[in-house]
């Protein structure tokens, strides 16, 4: 069967765009199927208010980030609007270098709940929305190595036509709950409520407002948020006068802890049949 190349994602900073993309693109170039991808961004929130209907000889490669563990929560309503008549799909998570607990299992079942055949699954490593320092600069190129060996096992799991054995990914279901930092006491620290502040040096572009997947951030005042921030990054680490900024002190103290306890480099697993 000749596939229809679907390359699908959520992500505000670009790591996730760019392991999806690198995923499609090189099953792409390494195989007879049409010669185009159909790129589907869903970031924008703007993005995510209609049902997406995927037929029989289309391949879906869907990528996520890892927000505490889990898929995003934000998502949950958009990705149930993901509708399969036949089609093949691969679920990809990227996580910043801590762990992805149960979001692969958990974006695979939403997936095959939703009509679509999980045929490969993988879970790669990109640049922690919160810092500069944990998983920095990933995926690198060894990431996209690896990238490239799973196209090749796609494309080989295509080729051979058999693509109705169950897949068993890492997880646990039920789910456990979104991971949630603690403080030196074991309590925990809730930072879901916690917002980006504004430096002087702001020269009010508006970056920030055209990013937010949210757009919870005003565009009439952008100190404002009409909506709830998700802690992305993708206002921080966008803004050209590196103008925004978070100042609470349990959301440091996590990032702080996050950078000194997960430091060492993790590697990408790939399920497959």
């Amino acid at each position: 069967m000749n596939y229809r190349i679907n390359a699908m994602y959520f992500s505000p900073t670009g790591t996730t765009k760019k392991v999806v993309s690198g995923i499609a693109e090189n099953i792409l170039e390494n195989s007879n199927l049409e010669n185009r991808i159909n790129y589907i961004d869903f970031t924008s929130f703007e993005n995510r208010t209609e049902e997406v209907l995927f037929k029989e000889g289309d391949l879906l490669i869907i990528g996520v980030p890892v927000y505490a563990g889990r898929v995003p929560n934000v998502l949950l309503k958009y990705l149930d609007k993901l509708k399969s008549s036949g089609s093949l799909a691969v679920p990809v998570v990227v996580y910043g270098n801590r762990n992805y607990d149960d979001a692969l299992i958990e974006l695979k079942s939403i997936l095959e709940s939703n009509g679509f055949n999980v045929i490969a699954a993988a879970a790669f490593i990109g640049e922690h929305s919160f810092s500069y320092t944990l998983g920095k600069g990933r995926p690198d190129d060894k990431d996209m190595d690896i990238i490239n060996h799973f196209s090749d096992i796609i494309n080989s799991i295509l080729s051979s036509g058999k693509c109705n054995e169950y897949l068993e990914v890492s997880g646990h279901m039920p789910l456990r709950p979104y991971y949630m930092p603690k403080d030196n006491m074991g309590n925990p620290v809730d930072i879901r409520k916690v917002t980006p502040k504004t430096k002087d040096i702001c020269n009010d572009c508006k970056l920030c407002v055209k990013v937010c997947p949210m757009g919870a951030i005003d565009i009439n005042d952008i100190h404002k948020l009409n909506g709830i921030c998700i802690k992305c990054g993708a206002c921080i680490k966008m803004c050209p006068l590196k103008a925004k900024f978070f100042d609470d002190i349990g959301y440091l103290k996590h990032k702080e802890e996050l950078e000194i306890k997960f430091a060492v480099r993790r590697e990408p697993e790939l399920f497959f049949r």
